[in-house]
């Protein structure tokens, strides 16, 4: 307890870090406040009743978890910064098979920011749609208030979810360039922690009801498996196989420069919280096929994430999408050329194209172990959910919400003991340095 009241303390002595963090903070509760101003000329009496269809599973609960309840809400952050996540994901597979993307990548500072500006540009596309889309498809008819009409408020509430979703990326360019953190990280995070008090104080009513229900040993024993999962979920998101690189000698004038060994860290979850998103997504295809009489007992076994089948599926694509995401991310011939370059090399194999392939061959030994903990982790509320365990509480038990909670609060964390490490002061962990990720 000294140990952390002291860090407090030389955090608050560092004037620049002080500052970030407040800032931060004003910020995210900016955000925060928006998700709960309703759009206007609706009828707030009306929509209690709440939204078309189900904004608590499937893509559309996923969607209201990462605007932080905003989606539910029909507030004017309602679209939240998925219109966003869908362009940079756009943007970054347009990277990796196009050569006129994959060229400004190469540029450095100017490049990225040509990539960020088609990044916005896209984000309006497909706000573009997704904007009426949510207006006419969720929001009930007879919640517009009286005095509007039908194309006026789809109108306007289309331009304001438009606006609201382009000031909350601005909040998150901000948080990155003047606060603390990754700002749209930082952002979805805080919507999914949001939610965590509701949802234990669910669970903690529902062991107290003494209905035969649990007690306060299951509580807990639940606690203790939640956190257990948390450790694991970090230990997936740190884990790295460390390659040894050795660099060459060389002299320049007086003084000499390489001759040392250091490592290549190749991430065993290289793919992050994405395969996860992707693999939900395609989930709810299935449900289309309950329209029709001869499939709809499909329709009906992926209906519920509790199935059996449903579960089988979702891990064998979290795997898919792993090894595919990895793929397209990681780039053994850039890192071999970029190693070339620089005068280093793997000792005992040949620069260039060999060293690319060992690289490779590394990635695909790694990433199936790796590929079958996230399925594990993804598939745990499904878990937590038949052992008795309410649906709010047991969606923080794995998943988006666990891994994306845990990955930004490591790298803000890492952020954090930079500025110390800095300024001498002893970092947030007794020994040994606090291994973060470099993005989400």
């Amino acid at each position: 307890m000294a140990k952390f009241v002291e860090t407090i303390k030389n955090i608050y002595k560092i004037e620049e870090l002080r500052k970030r963090i407040a800032y931060t903070i004003l910020l995210v509760l900016v955000y925060r406040l928006g998700c709960y101003i309703l759009l206007p000329g609706l009828d707030p009496e009306v929509l209690k009743s709440g939204l078309k269809g189900d904004t608590q599973s499937g893509l559309m609960g996923l969607l209201n978890m990462f605007s932080g309840g905003a989606f539910g809400n029909a507030s004017i952050f309602a679209l939240g910064v998925m219109p966003y996540i869908s362009a940079s994901i756009v943007v970054q597979l347009l990277g990796m098979f196009v050569p006129a993307f994959r060229k400004m990548q190469m540029e450095g500072e100017s490049g990225r920011r040509k990539m960020n500006q088609i990044t916005r540009y896209l984000t309006i596309a497909i706000l573009a749609i997704q904007g009426p889309a949510y207006v006419v498809g969720m929001i009930p008819r007879n919640a517009i208030a009286v005095g509007w009409s039908s194309f006026a408020f789809n109108l306007v509430s289309t331009i304001i979810l438009m606006a609201g979703t382009m000031f909350v990326m601005w909040l998150g360019e901000r948080i990155t360039d003047r606060g603390i953190g990754n700002g749209i990280s930082m952002i979805i995070m805080i919507g999914i922690v949001a939610r965590l008090p509701y949802a234990l104080v669910a669970e903690i009513g529902q062991k107290f009801q003494g209905n035969g229900v649990g007690g306060p040993l299951i509580l807990v024993v639940e606690l203790v498996i939640w956190f257990l999962v948390i450790i694991a979920a970090i230990a997936i998101v740190q884990a790295v196989r460390k390659v040894p690189v050795q660099y060459a000698k060389r002299v320049i004038g007086n003084k000499q420069y390489g001759g040392v060994r250091q490592y290549l860290p190749l991430k065993i979850n290289a793919a992050g919280v994405m395969p996860i998103i992707f693999a939900q997504a395609l989930m709810m295809f299935p449900m289309l096929l309950g329209r029709w009489d001869a499939t709809r007992g499909i329709a009906a076994a992926f209906s519920s994430y509790t199935n059996v089948w449903y579960n089988i599926v979702f891990a064998f694509l979290v795997i898919v999408f792993t090894y595919f995401y990895t793929a397209v991310t990681v780039n053994p011939t850039m890192m071999a050329e970029d190693m070339k370059k620089n005068g280093g090399f793997i000792p005992g194999v040949k620069p260039g194209k060999k060293t690319a392939e060992y690289i490779d061959a590394i990635m695909s030994r790694i990433t199936l172990p790796g590929s079958i903990a996230l399925a594990l982790i993804a598939i745990m509320p499904a878990f937590a959910n038949i052992f008795g365990i309410n649906n709010q509480f047991a969606s923080f038990f794995g998943g988006t919400s666990l891994l994306i909670t845990v990955g930004v609060v490591l790298d803000t964390l890492q952020q954090i003991e930079s500025y110390l490490l800095m300024r001498h002061y002893d970092g947030l962990m007794k020994t040994g340095r606090l291994t973060g990720r470099s993005g989400m």
